[in-house]
């Protein structure tokens, strides 16, 4: 059964720090492009970054860059999502997503940012 799961997620002070996983089974993360997206309340839902499958070449949001890094952790079928310097406007449902020819999204995981 293919399936993806996010954690990680909290509430966490302005200018904090919390990574994210993106756990994988029934298939092997490091073959597919693995994206990171969030939506807040009211607003649609946006690509945050992703990591390629073949040489691991990353991509960012502008309103992200610099502060957010992700990785991949192939021994434990995994993506990282780091995040840095965080602000409320980041606060959102953080989702992990793999497209194989059909688009999967984990359950997502609760980010807050605020003092």
């Amino acid at each position: 059964q293919v399936q993806l799961v996010e954690s990680g997620g909290g509430l966490v002070q302005p200018g904090g720090s919390l990574r994210l996983s993106c756990a994988a089974s029934g298939f092997t993360l490091s073959t597919y492009t693995v994206s990171w997206h969030r939506q807040a309340p009211g607003k649609e839902r946006e690509l945050v970054a992703t990591i390629s499958n073949i040489i691991g070449r990353t991509n960012y949001a502008g309103s992200v860059k610099g502060r957010f890094t992700i990785s991949r952790d192939d021994a434990e079928n995994t993506v990282l999502l780091r995040m840095n310097s965080l602000k409320p406007e980041d606060t959102a449902v953080y989702y992990c997503s793999v497209f194989t020819g059909y688009r999967y999204w984990g359950q997502g995981t609760q980010v807050t940012v605020s003092s």
